[in-house]
């Protein structure tokens, strides 16, 4: 037997998941905005790589890593970013799911970083001179670009990166001018925490709530 078919066990509503995971905390649903703020803006000017999450009219889901230096998305205000379509295998699936369907998801990634940053919302593919003329690189500028309107964003904790391993051995890790993940959480949520006692939560939980 393969497949889906093997398990004789499956989750099948949501109220039968919250009984096993539990419910999320304000915190976590507090933290998830509507536009990008100065945080997350900072962080997408840090952030030289990203994954791209489409899906195609027949419901087949596709990823695709996107990469540039120094950035892999420009922010063109709190609503919108754009991407620039580098050369590739031609393939194309990302383009082609994003004209069928108009839906994204990109998962935003720091080298060095356990935090990354989550956004979803609807995409265009375009062709306006201007944007693409500013994302070019080495003088080269491509010939279309993706174009995301944000509907929900929000940063996502370390834990995955920390049980992964995936930047060990430790590097220093430089970024100016991005704020630590409990000052950016305070000021977008306006919680009645300080700094230091919720960057003290989040350590530890990393240390014991990675499994």
């Amino acid at each position: 037997m393969m497949g889906l078919e093997q398990f004789n066990h499956r989750v099948t509503s949501a109220n039968e998941l919250e009984s096993l995971i539990g419910s999320p905390s304000e915190l976590v649903i507090r933290k998830q905005l509507s536009e990008l703020d100065r945080h997350m803006q900072a962080f997408i000017a840090e952030a030289p790589f990203a994954l791209l999450g489409t899906y195609g009219r027949d419901g087949r889901c596709d990823v695709s890593p996107r990469g540039d230096l120094p950035a892999v998305a420009q922010v063109l205000d709190p609503k919108t970013l754009v991407l620039a379509e580098r050369p590739g295998n031609r393939r194309a699936d990302s383009l082609q799911n994003i004209i069928e369907n108009g839906r994204v998801g990109l998962l935003f990634v720091i080298p060095g970083l356990g935090e990354t940053l989550r956004v979803n919302g609807s995409a265009c593919v375009i062709r306006d001179e201007e944007v693409l003329e500013s994302l070019a690189v080495q003088g080269r500028q491509s010939a279309i670009g993706i174009a995301v309107e944000v509907e929900e964003c929000y940063l996502q904790c370390a834990k995955a990166l920390i049980r992964s391993k995936l930047w060990e051995p430790p590097e220093p890790l430089k970024t100016p001018g991005l704020s630590c993940f409990a000052e950016i959480l305070i000021d977008q949520t306006n919680i009645d925490e300080s700094v230091e006692s919720l960057d003290e939560q989040i350590q530890q939980s990393y240390a014991d709530r990675l499994y």
